[in-house]
């Protein structure tokens, strides 16, 4: 299988503004080609309008949100706020238009101020100067601080080789140079090995790599550092990171104990995936759910690895066995549901190559992304076919769904869901789990955790 290439990943630019300042001609003058505006079915939001952009030093995805919110019911600022929230939530700039011929609006200014807070890059362009006689029209756009704006004409397709520049100039400066995919140095997936101490994590890593790279002891904390191992199996490239056994703070006897598990704690945040290692001979303990509840706060996919199989009710055939722990594990790891688990024997070398057929399941998830437009029909449809209930005589209204733009590109992205509702107040967590079991009944997310961040129209707060 071909390996990721997180420089050659697309960063996202996203075209906001309010309605008929030419946000749609300057999409199509970056894509070069007229894209036809594609309604879904009455009643559901419109999808994104999205292609890719090839001029310039950078290829990107480029984004008219022009079709966004178009039927909302409380007016036409509420509309502009929508489509600012989805641009800032997802792109890696943002194109601030406005309109040379009309003049600064009031919808104008309030725009400018969602965006200068948000901290999200934005670049002011200032549409329809179509001639030299209109240049002067673009300095009434001065008050609102956006510094070094670009007056630009979509129709004459004046300045777009100047517009093209700075945003090929701000990606390579954010996400570095766009480098040919077989030059490029193949992407590590960082896989930490995670547990509390002496569950068999060095062992397991030992037996993987049929080498004695690690030490292997029965006393508990022997590994104290995370240490970070290269491997390649069938074509892929990992790191893995083998880390101090992690314990309750009130057992950390030593400074340096305390720092290993420091640094245990951070090879899981740095991590693309978890693998997290249990003794089956002992069963879950409190430790384990502690390091588990770890992983889920760090939205990181995850296996879990059941190591000492071999010593796990040893009396009883090999099926009764296996049903019997993933009872026990689903019962005492159920915040983990979304996690495949898979049983061990490090000493041994027993399927061992299992933990790499459920790492690969997870990648082939990661490589299939939800699209936009399939998101939104989709949830659109979960709550028609279960509406929540009325409270305090409001329904909630689901008016869009995307996904949550990250700091930087992985091998694997676990989803965040943002939903712009009427009513923040109005989902509750007994609805966000139907949506989630909807969607992991619908789309292979095999080991990825979901969140949900819910983003009210009517007030600028968020819940989480």
């Amino acid at each position: 299988m071909a390996e990721p290439v997180i420089s050659n990943q697309r960063p996202t630019v996203a075209i906001v503004g309010r309605p008929n300042v030419g946000k749609s001609a300057i999409f199509n003058r970056l894509v070069g080609r007229r894209i036809s505006i594609v309604h879904d079915e009455p009643g559901v939001t419109r999808d994104r309008i999205s292609a890719v952009c090839t001029r310039g030093r950078r290829t990107f995805e480029v984004i008219d949100t022009g079709g966004i919110g178009a039927r909302l019911d409380d007016g036409f600022s509420a509309q502009v706020r929508l489509e600012a929230d989805i641009a800032i939530e997802s792109a890696s700039l943002i194109l601030f238009v406005v309109d040379a011929q009309n003049g600064l609006t009031p919808v104008d200014q309030e725009l400018a101020s969602v965006l200068r807070k948000s901290g999200t890059p934005a670049l002011l362009l200032v549409n329809k100067v179509d001639t030299t006689k209109h240049e002067n029209l673009a300095n009434d756009f001065d008050r609102l601080g956006f510094g070094d704006s670009l007056a630009i004409s979509a129709e004459h397709d004046r300045n777009f080789d100047e517009l093209v520049d700075r945003i090929s100039k701000h990606l390579v400066e954010t996400h570095g140079p766009e480098e040919p995919e077989l030059e490029a140095e193949p992407v590590r997936i960082q896989i930490a090995i995670v547990g509390r101490p002496n569950v068999g994590k060095s062992s397991l890593l030992n037996a993987v790599l049929e080498d004695d790279r690690t030490i292997v002891s029965n006393v508990a904390g022997t590994t104290r550092d995370a240490i970070d191992i290269p491997y390649e199996r069938g074509g892929r490239h990992y790191t893995l990171i083998d880390t101090a056994g992690i314990r309750r703070r009130t057992s950390r006897d030593s400074p340096i104990e305390v720092f290993s598990v420091m640094r245990s704690e951070r090879s899981i945040r740095r991590a693309d995936l978890c693998l997290l290692v249990v003794d089956a001979s002992q069963g879950v303990t409190a430790m384990d759910r502690t390091i588990g509840q770890q992983i889920v706060e760090a939205h990181k996919p995850c296996i879990i690895v059941v190591n000492k199989f071999d010593l796990y009710q040893p009396e009883a055939k090999a099926a009764e066995r296996l049903e019997n722990l993933r009872a026990h594990i689903e019962r005492e790891l159920f915040f983990l549901h979304y996690a495949p688990f898979v049983a061990v024997s490090a000493m041994k070398g027993q399927h061992l190559n299992k933990i790499f057929g459920g790492i690969e399941k997870i990648l082939d998830a990661a490589r299939e992304p939800i699209g936009t437009g399939v998101l939104n029909r989709f949830i659109q449809d979960a709550v028609e076919r279960n509406p929540p209930p009325i409270r305090k005589r409001r329904r909630l209204n689901l008016l869009y769904v995307t996904t949550k733009k990250e700091d930087r590109p992985r091998p694997i992205m676990a989803p965040r869901f943002i939903l712009f509702v009427n009513y923040a107040e109005l989902v509750t967590r007994t609805f966000e789990r139907y949506l989630e079991n909807e969607l992991r009944k619908q789309f292979d997310l095999t080991g990825m955790p979901l969140s949900f961040t819910v983003r009210s129209r009517q007030s600028k707060g968020a819940k989480e």
